[in-house]
């Protein structure tokens, strides 16, 4: 069994996110492939997709424009494991406020039953990396890299929290929907994106 996982190449941090699967696949001994992915065609081939972070507003606009919103939202109904990384889980959401200018007018998934705050931990120049565990999916401890990162406000029914920091909700589960705040493919640390290529496997079984 061969996978084909998916990193949508529209904007953000698409290389980042395919080097760090490779390496994934590779420890895991897993037959696979990554590749990056922009059109229906292409994201109806895949097994699995990572939605990276970046801007969540350019991602979701050019997604309605070349119609692959359609297609992401149909596999992800389907069982298709997503990973949303940061931009990736504003996608996922139902609901995404600006903690500065409040609502926000994007296109959305409609997926993740979950309200989002962008920016809740402040703009670009307040980055920071944190410890973080998730001790639920056997990752006890990780670096989280957070820039501009979103944090989930409330969580509607069967939605897994996975971890908080400073009590703010940073990373969520449900089924076949992994949603975090952070930047995973920006450390070392590929343990995240070895439990998302066994999500898709066990979703292939």
């Amino acid at each position: 069994m061969s996978l084909t996982v998916g990193v949508l190449a529209i904007q953000g941090d698409v290389h980042e996110n395919i080097t760090s699967t490779q390496r994934a696949i590779k420890e895991l001994g897993v037959e696979g492939s990554v590749i990056g992915v922009k059109t229906s065609e292409e994201i109806s081939k895949l097994d699995g997709l990572i939605i990276p972070g970046g801007e969540s507003t350019t991602i979701g606009q050019l997604s309605l424009v070349n119609s692959s919103l359609k297609i992401i939202k149909e596999k992800i109904e389907q069982g298709m494991p997503v990973l949303g990384i940061c931009a990736g889980m504003i996608m996922l959401s139902k609901t995404a406020n600006d903690r500065v200018v409040g609502k926000t007018d994007q296109p959305l998934l409609d997926l993740l039953d979950i309200k989002l705050e962008r920016n809740s931990f402040g703009r670009q120049k307040e980055s920071f990396e944190a410890n973080i565990s998730m001790n639920s999916i056997d990752i006890p401890k990780f670096n989280g890299v957070f820039i501009r990162a979103p944090s989930v406000s409330d969580t509607g029914s069967g939605v897994e929290v996975l971890a908080k920091f400073n009590e703010k909700i940073i990373a969520v589960k449900k089924g076949n929907m992994l949603g975090v705040a952070f930047h995973p493919e920006l450390t070392e640390d590929v343990s995240l994106h070895k439990y998302f290529i066994n999500l898709i496997k066990k979703s292939r079984n």
